[in-house]
């Protein structure tokens, strides 16, 4: 992805850094939250060939919910959480995001 879009813990490191010149202090958990969201948020648009879908948190999920604000897929992590899932293996876990995405748009 990129820095704005952390992909590993490595760009969380540089983006938690970044945020520190500028004087605000980030969370690492919070930081990777984002970056999960943000990356099945990228991964539907592209799949989508634009935004139609909005991706956001319930509780330990992932929720997708289509323009009309019915929800039309949602993704939970494979271990304890994505921050887990993030952590222990960032790559499967885009993997893992990929895969949502694909099989949320192909299923409607």
């Amino acid at each position: 992805m990129s820095v704005e879009i952390p992909s590993n813990m490595e760009e969380v490191a540089m983006k938690i850094a970044a945020a520190k010149v500028h004087g605000e202090d980030l969370a690492v958990d919070d930081v990777i939250k984002d970056a999960v969201r943000d990356t099945m948020q990228a991964m539907m648009d592209e799949a989508l060939e634009g935004h139609y879908d909005d991706v956001s948190w319930s509780g330990t999920q992932l929720v997708v919910t289509d323009f009309m604000g019915k929800q039309v897929g949602a993704v939970s992590s494979t271990e304890d959480s994505f921050i887990s899932d993030f952590r222990g293996n960032a790559d499967r876990l885009l993997l893992t995001l990929e895969n949502a995405a694909a099989k949320i748009v192909g299923g409607r």
